[in-house]
């Protein structure tokens, strides 16, 4: 049975998640292990995660229009396994950080993934992200990255926090699907390539050479630079490739190259290795 309503602004509950939002919201996340979830999209998906290590969600806020639309959407079995905090439409607006709240809020804790966990996971299809800086890219690789069938999604130091409440949202609850490692340095990544036999493809526009003209390797590691400045000098790359375009356009958005890139990489080479088995 859902608590009693949050009907105060001062309350301990409504501190905390502000606090998980805030300008310091960064720091608190990574020492709490806590990230907020909004939207009935990413609840849904944060109630019933597709793997082991997906974020769980620990108790649920919700005004009475959201509860309407959780019971409308989700099990009541699976609501009744999860702690309900009823709040008034005040308290949400206090405690989102959105003009227009749509009435749920989750507050869920996360397991950090690291590499030698992925390793375990035998991966064979990676993308790596140095440096991405925009909140809305990095939702939105980690959502290609899903829709693409990659096995897991990794992102350089002084990449965006992947728990900051823009790239939770953007990832549309793709977040609970598949593995995200955080921090990965460029020596540290080349050495997990080196050890669990992945070619390293580097997606650069300066390169000569079209992905398209490369032959898919069984263990690919693409490679996406920032937003800005691309990517550094990569001594140990496997392989540098560019995207053709026809038109006039000198660069392609990161995420748009992202989903170009992958879905060749997960879908495309899928259905034709299906093809070929046939």
């Amino acid at each position: 049975m859902p608590n009693s309503q949050i009907t105060s602004l001062h309350s301990p509950h409504v501190e905390r998640v502000k606090a998980l939002l805030g300008s310091r919201g960064k720091k608190f996340r990574k020492e709490e292990k806590q990230f907020i979830a909004d939207g009935i999209q990413s609840v849904r998906e944060a109630l019933a995660p597709k793997i082991d290590s997906a974020p769980v969600v620990e108790r649920l806020y919700v005004t009475d229009q959201g509860m309407a639309k959780l019971q409308e959407e989700i099990d009541s079995e699976v609501l009744s396994e999860v702690e309900i905090f009823p709040v008034t439409d005040e308290v949400m607006k206090a405690m989102a950080d959105t003009e227009s709240p749509q009435g749920i809020l989750a507050l869920c804790s996360f397991r950090e993934m690291n590499l030698y966990k992925l390793a375990a996971l035998t991966p064979t299809r990676l993308a790596y992200f140095w440096e991405l800086q925009d909140p809305g890219n990095s939702g939105t690789v980690i959502r290609t990255g899903d829709a693409c069938g990659f096995d897991a999604v990794l992102f350089s130091d002084k990449s965006v926090d992947i728990f900051s409440p823009k790239t939770v949202r953007a990832t549309v609850g793709s977040l609970w699907h598949l593995p995200i490692v955080e921090s990965v340095t460029l020596d540290e990544l080349f050495t997990f390539a080196r050890e669990n036999e992945f070619t390293t493809i580097a997606m650069a526009g300066e390169a000569i050479d079209s992905f398209l003209d490369m032959e898919i390797p069984e263990k690919t590691l693409l490679i996406f630079g920032n937003e800005a400045r691309g990517l550094p000098e990569l001594a140990d790359v496997d392989a540098r490739v560019r995207i053709p375009m026809k038109g006039y356009s000198e660069s392609l958005n990161v995420a748009s190259a992202a989903a170009i890139t992958m879905f060749h990489y997960g879908i495309a080479q899928n259905s034709q290795r299906s093809a070929a088995d046939a």
